[in-house]
């Protein structure tokens, strides 16, 4: 007979299919919405044209400022200047890729007579390359400020370059479009709007 003992412990009762609880099924379920939510913010952005987005200054005053001027150009910018007719604010700046693609159109509007076109060149890391730059491809500007630090472009509510504001007699902002001027954005919307505001 062997002395060899083997203990075996009982088993264990299957408990079953165990219910789990409204915390642990959150931690599932969380993530899960958060990426339902984002996936859906992210798909309205991408049905919306960038260059519609609305702006809060749109029907309000431009923005008080005085801005120095170019070198070697006498007229700088102010919000004074963007009373009496209709006209066009422009944000741009050498270093902007964008704001090439723009110019050509910019020269067109100028050539043409129609409006004038006053700009912002915004933070310009030195005055002289934005001189540079519209002496090599071209002036389109009646007058032209600098705004190195953004100071005007926050009031403006800026958030790229290039952007063009179409600013009434009064010195109210009416639109706002960002991204490039094209010939299309220029007959299409901006030329109706300036029309429809010397009118009035």
């Amino acid at each position: 007979m062997s002395d060899i003992r083997t203990d075996t412990a009982p088993a264990a009762a299957d408990p079953g299919p165990q219910k789990m609880g409204w915390g642990r099924r959150l931690i599932f379920i969380a993530p899960t919405l958060v990426f339902v939510v984002l996936l859906g913010f992210f798909l309205k952005q991408l049905g919306e044209d960038p260059s519609q987005l609305p702006s809060v200054l749109i029907d309000r005053p431009v923005p008080a400022f005085a801005l120095d001027p170019l070198p070697g150009r006498g007229m700088a910018l102010s919000s004074e200047d963007l009373k009496g007719d209709v006209s066009l604010v422009n944000i741009f700046g050498s270093w902007c890729v964008a704001c090439q693609v723009e110019h050509p159109y910019l020269m067109k509007i100028k050539e043409s007579g129609y409006v004038a076109i006053h700009g912002i060149d915004w933070r310009e890391k030195d005055p002289m390359d934005g001189k540079r730059w519209l002496e090599k491809y071209g002036d389109p500007y009646t007058r032209v400020g600098l705004d190195p630090d953004s100071r005007v472009a926050v009031d403006f509510g800026v958030t790229g370059a290039p952007e063009t504001f179409v600013v009434d007699k009064t010195g109210v902002i009416r639109y706002k479009h960002i991204g490039p001027v094209t010939d299309e954005v220029f007959e299409k919307t901006l030329k109706p709007l300036i029309e429809e505001l010397r009118k009035s």
